[in-house]
């Protein structure tokens, strides 16, 4: 019973902890400490309770150089950045992840697995990719609601890229309490997107994306004669997929009108990258 006063004083430093954006390591410790009963009924005696305290002292200031150097600058903040295909999120996500540390959660990416993998739910998903429709509802949020449990999202934040694509999507984050610090919606014309996405070409090896135009490979006869084309990477998918998006994306702006920034992403990437840095700097 001695030992019970103490314990929100270190709930406190917890939650400080979580709040500064701590590693998955400390992530885990402070789950381990959690985890134990919250009326100390562990702790039987004074001296077992001071020696309870020091042990816990002394693991916080082992964690405290992580959670007060330099990735406690940046904040442990949720960031969405939407767009239509091929309107740039993925080149600016790296400038996010090395601005703020977040966990980068790209649905494409994740799709993409389980279609090689031949899953179901790669089944379901290459179907609908396939006829340039919306990978159904369900399928995403269960995706990304699994992957938003995971000790390095909750210690780093996250960068969500490609969800939330519909009303739908955006208000399932909102129901279970992920509230996004920033909703980043690049625009680009329908043209542009076109063009970007015909001349988009993949090595199989490496995964790097390369474009005809824009961003062409290394000059190696090797790796240009083992590049190709997505399936998915055509004129009639792109112009419906574009247009998939714009009947959705009213309604994600309205529900993000508080948190939305809106850039023109017709531009040089480099030219988009710095809006974006000043959005977080400022």
């Amino acid at each position: 019973g001695d030992a019970s006063p103490c314990l929100p004083h270190f709930s406190d430093s917890i939650a400080l902890c979580l709040t500064m954006g701590a590693s998955a390591s400390v992530a885990d410790q402070i789950a381990t400490e959690t985890s134990k009963p919250a009326d100390a009924s562990d702790v039987s005696t004074l001296e077992d309770a001071k020696a309870e305290i020091v042990r816990l002292r002394l693991a916080l200031k082992s964690a405290a150089p992580e959670v007060t150097g330099s990735s406690a600058q940046k904040k442990n903040e949720t960031v969405i950045i939407t767009g239509p295909p091929a309107g740039g999120k993925g080149t600016q996500c790296e400038v996010i992840k090395e601005l703020l540390g977040v966990v980068h959660l790209s649905t494409g990416d994740m799709l993409r697995e389980n279609i090689k993998n031949e899953t179901e739910l790669g089944k379901v998903a290459a179907n609908s990719m396939n006829k340039g429709e919306l990978v159904p509802d369900e399928v995403i949020i269960g995706i990304i609601f699994d992957r938003l449990k995971q000790p390095d999202v909750i210690a780093r934040g996250c960068l969500l890229d490609g969800f939330p694509r519909t009303v739908g999507q955006a208000e399932a984050l909102t129901n279970n309490g992920c509230i996004p610090t920033k909703v980043i919606g690049l625009l680009v014309e329908d043209a542009e997107l076109v063009k970007r996405v015909v001349g988009r070409r993949m090595d199989p090896v490496t995964g790097t994306i390369y474009h005809v135009e824009y961003k062409p490979p290394p000059d190696d006869e090797e790796v240009k004669g083992r590049l190709v084309q997505r399936d998915d990477d055509t004129e009639e998918t792109a112009r419906s997929r574009i247009a998939t998006y714009k009947k959705n994306y009213d309604a994600i702006k309205s529900h993000y009108a508080a948190q939305l920034v809106e850039l023109d992403g017709n531009r040089k990437p480099s030219d988009v990258s710095e809006d974006i840095k000043n959005l977080f700097e400022a």
